[in-house]
């Protein structure tokens, strides 16, 4: 790939070039990992030679430190080499919405929001609300973030499902316990050289005010943008920028990404009816279920990984449960 850079003429086509330098990037990134988590190989190896010879308990606690170090960078390029089908490495668009229950699973939605914007702060991505709808009272009714990173949509694909809440209700006067339910779903950021055709005359395009922060130029303006493709009924909104033209660009990418996703869940299903495989059915069946009275505990439904700190988890601590989640699915594709 370097030497593809390097010849003449590779420059003329901007796009594409971006593109391979991107991938090329990708995988310098991914080699230089893996020169760094050998070389820590190779001191701990000589780190811990020395620390039987000289029988030293310094050095043995600096090993042993050392090791649970390289044990997390090892699992890291681990977790990495499993993201390997087509979209994996793309960036992801989330949506968080609330079951029935009200205020209780909105407020839970929220909840799940901050959980995933904290989750994605700790891994060094980027993220970006593109809309968000308010509950009357608390909590939130729907809202789309996207997700920027290396594997972000790989990485958060081990999120996508139902999510079930647990606890006293702090909306309830009798202090009664509470079951609540939000679902999140997971699609890729399609590139603009994957074919998605969409007629303009299939689409309505409606602009309203921002409901959300932002400043006083939102809520003074029709910047807010709603795109529907009419033949199939799928929405895409966007309010988080102060042009409407910038809002109208980002709901069309998320608009072509629905589509995208559609058309493969069709070509999913379609497959799986040839083989008579039975469907899967993600609406009432959590994933997972995060239990805070009358005790503490999250629990993963499909690969039985629970966490006896489910403030933590709640603050974005959700690594053991993704990478628990590749790991399962990548032993039962063997």
């Amino acid at each position: 790939m370097e030497l593809r850079t390097s010849k003449l003429g590779f420059w003329d086509d901007a796009a594409k070039a971006q593109k391979i330098m991107g991938k090329l990037n990708s995988l310098k990134e991914d080699v230089s990992m893996w020169d760094k988590i050998y070389c820590e190989y190779e001191d701990l190896c000589l780190l811990n030679e020395l620390a039987v010879s000289e029988k030293d308990k310094g050095l043995s606690r600096e090993t042993e430190e050392n090791l649970k170090k390289f044990k997390k960078d090892v699992e890291q390029i681990e977790l990495r080499s499993w993201f390997t089908e087509e979209f994996d490495h793309h960036d992801a668009i989330v949506s968080v919405h609330p079951g029935a229950g009200g205020i209780e699973s909105q407020d839970w939605a929220e909840m799940l929001l901050r959980m995933y914007l904290r989750w994605v702060g700790k891994k060094g991505f980027k993220s970006e609300i593109s809309d968000i709808q308010a509950g009357e009272e608390a909590g939130i009714k729907s809202v789309t973030f996207i997700v920027k990173g290396k594997n972000a949509c790989g990485f958060l694909r081990a999120e996508k499902g139902v999510h079930r809440l647990v606890r006293i209700s702090p909306f309830d006067a009798a202090h009664r316990r509470h079951t609540s339910f939000s679902s999140v779903d997971v699609i890729p950021m399609v590139e603009e050289d994957i074919e998605i055709v969409i007629n303009p005359k299939d689409l309505r395009i409606e602009t309203y005010r921002a409901s959300g922060a932002g400043g006083q130029h939102v809520n003074v303006t029709d910047s807010a943008v709603r795109i529907t493709h009419v033949p199939t009924g799928t929405v895409a909104q966007c309010q988080s920028e102060r042009s409407q033209f910038q809002n109208k660009d980002t709901a069309m990418k998320i608009l072509r990404a629905r589509l995208f996703e559609r058309e493969q869940k069709q070509k999913r299903e379609k497959l799986a009816k040839l083989r008579g495989e039975k469907k899967e059915i993600a609406w009432g069946s959590q994933i997972r279920s995060y239990v805070l009275h009358p005790y503490s505990l999250a629990k993963d439904h499909r690969t039985g990984v629970e966490k006896g700190n489910v403030r933590a988890v709640l603050d974005g601590e959700l690594d053991d449960f993704v990478i628990a989640y590749h790991r399962k699915r990548v032993a039962d594709s063997i």
